[in-house]
């Protein structure tokens, strides 16, 4: 595990220094930052390499990291215990996640790989392609998104997975990368910005950034810090109930949290 998180993080270092360089809330703020309040914890498996979260239908559905580590599963949301899951063949590194229809969609971070996984027996439907990497996933209803570390996030058609446009998502003008788990929340793109404790609020038409989101102070409050690889990672909507949830890489809990702005 240490060695893999070891080479995870030297793969990925120079992506890292930049975003320590571009502190978000520092370099732009003139941008509305946004505080939170902790409405309620939940326990979280603190084994899971979280890299993309999901709600649907009263369960939290989850993909895991790390090759020879990942999985998709479906978790209780009030215990955290993990209801089902299915391991991702070893050669591959399990990144973003997103429900479509009645299947489970994932991403892997470098071997150009997706799958199509169905939603009530994990059984994999199908495989596909794309270029580059492969970081975070969501979708709008329309089209499935998709970051890749860069500061361009691409939209897919469903059905194909083909790329049907692409935003390239800047504050002040000015680019922003390290896009990482993403979540459409309302008419907004949710994005962790990796190795940071940010998330950006981005218009999905034009890619600007409309505020930043702070969460630094659920870093103690999970027992953790901004060390290695437990970052911030993990993003997910209710939308019917109107509840927003967010966690990290192997962070023991889970937190649903409202949005407060910042005086």
């Amino acid at each position: 595990m240490d060695f893999l998180r070891k080479s995870y993080a030297t793969t990925r270092y120079s992506f890292a220094l930049f975003a320590a360089a571009l502190l978000p809330l520092e370099a732009h703020a003139a941008l509305p930052t946004y505080d939170f309040k902790v409405v309620r914890s939940y326990p979280h498996d603190p084994q899971a390499f979280t890299e993309g979260l999901l709600y649907r239908d009263g369960f939290l559905y989850e993909s895991t990291g790390l090759n020879g580590k990942s999985s998709i599963r479906k978790v209780n949301l009030e215990t955290g215990a993990v209801l089902q899951s299915k391991d991702i063949p070893p050669q591959y590194f399990g990144e973003g996640l997103t429900v479509w229809g009645n299947t489970l969609v994932g991403l892997t971070w470098q071997t150009q790989t997706g799958f199509v996984f169905d939603l009530a027996t994990f059984e994999m439907r199908s495989q596909f392609v794309y270029p580059g990497e492969g970081w975070g996933l969501t979708q709008n209803g329309k089209e499935l998104i998709m970051s890749d570390g860069t500061a361009t996030l691409r939209f897919l058609d469903p059905k194909t997975f083909l790329e049907v446009r692409r935003v390239k998502v800047t504050a002040d003008g000015i680019a922003v990368d390290q896009l990482n788990e993403l979540e459409v929340v309302g008419d907004e793109i949710f994005a962790n910005i990796w190795h940071t404790s940010t998330i950006a609020r981005i218009d999905p038409a034009t890619g600007k950034i409309t505020g930043w989101i702070d969460l630094a102070k659920l870093y103690p409050a999970a027992g953790m810090g901004l060390n290695g690889e437990n970052v911030l990672n993990g993003i997910a909507y209710d939308a019917e109930k109107k509840r927003l949830f967010v966690t990290g890489k192997l962070w023991p809990k889970l937190y649903e949290i409202k949005l407060v702005p910042r005086k």
